[in-house]
């Protein structure tokens, strides 16, 4: 049965974003549709003018026999810059202050809406990085590593806190927290890593950056390769000591931890990282 261009349209933008970063071929659309593949063309020429208009991603076109379409969704500069302000704005209540200069975000990570922010702003700054698996700690990095899974199409890994019987056999390492200066162990399974992978990873929140160095330092007992890390909020270190360069933060939060309780959050180096290197600056 012949399927109107209107429901054509809607039925292929829903599989697409279902199917992120995935070759689906002319073919697939034209049986799914009963429909020639001049018109899927034409159909696609529509979703790709809605992408670009509305700064949500890229549909490419392959041409040839093997060919077909891949949708990679992506915020635009304007798009990013909103998101960041919303999750400012949701972060900057000083009843999230914990003891030790820490901040609830609990609640946040447990929202759809925020999850698909972060994961999107995520997958924007490595829309062009060759990444095989996400990498976080457990427990509240796993959100938000799923969410960028979704829209990169890539696996996550785990990293846990102690053993687990149905991780199988692990790999661990010890590592200095950062923010209390002792000496702790996390594992991997050997299961979930493979050497050469690209790994990126991301975490909920960073202060000294211990955790990240030890996942760092899984990364190289599995010979495996770290292209970047990125977190969803970025603390004043402890001492002002801190043991990562080079990690993204979506937002940054100044804390005061005494009689009077506040929180000062503010866009992270997201936007500088990704979209000024993406002009040349």
């Amino acid at each position: 049965m012949k399927i109107r261009r209107s429901n054509r349209l809607v039925d292929m933008t829903r599989y697409l974003l279902e199917h992120p970063r995935s070759l689906v071929s002319l073919k697939f659309f034209g049986e799914r549709y009963d429909s020639a593949k001049s018109s899927i063309s034409e159909d696609l020429g529509i979703v790709k003018h809605a992408f670009q208009t509305w700064g949500q991603g890229r549909l490419e076109t392959i041409p040839g026999a093997s060919g077909g379409a891949v949708l990679t969704p992506f915020f635009s500069e304007e798009n990013a810059q909103a998101a960041i302000n919303t999750l400012v704005e949701k972060v900057n209540d000083d009843s999230r202050l914990l003891p030790g200069g820490y901040v609830y975000l609990s609640d946040l990570i447990g929202q759809p809406e925020t999850l698909r922010q972060i994961g999107k702003l995520i997958a924007t700054q490595y829309v062009e990085t060759d990444v095989d698996v996400i990498m976080t700690v457990e427990t509240k990095g796993i959100p938000i590593a799923q969410s960028v899974a979704m829209y990169m199409n890539k696996p996550f890994v785990i990293v846990r806190n102690s053993s687990h019987i149905t991780e199988g056999p692990t790999v661990s390492v010890n590592y200095v927290s950062g923010s209390v200066q002792r000496i702790k162990k996390m594992e991997l399974s050997r299961r979930t890593l493979s050497s050469g992978a690209n790994v990126l990873v991301v975490d909920d929140f960073m202060k000294g950056g211990g955790t990240i160095t030890g996942m760092k330092s899984l990364i190289k007992e599995f010979d495996a390769n770290l292209v970047g890390i990125t977190v969803f909020a970025e603390g004043h270190p402890v001492n002002s000591q801190r043991l990562v360069d080079n990690c993204t933060s979506l937002i940054k939060v100044e804390t005061m931890d005494g009689p009077e309780k506040k929180i000062h959050a503010q866009a992270g180096n997201f936007m500088e990282n990704v979209f000024s290197k993406k002009m040349g600056n």
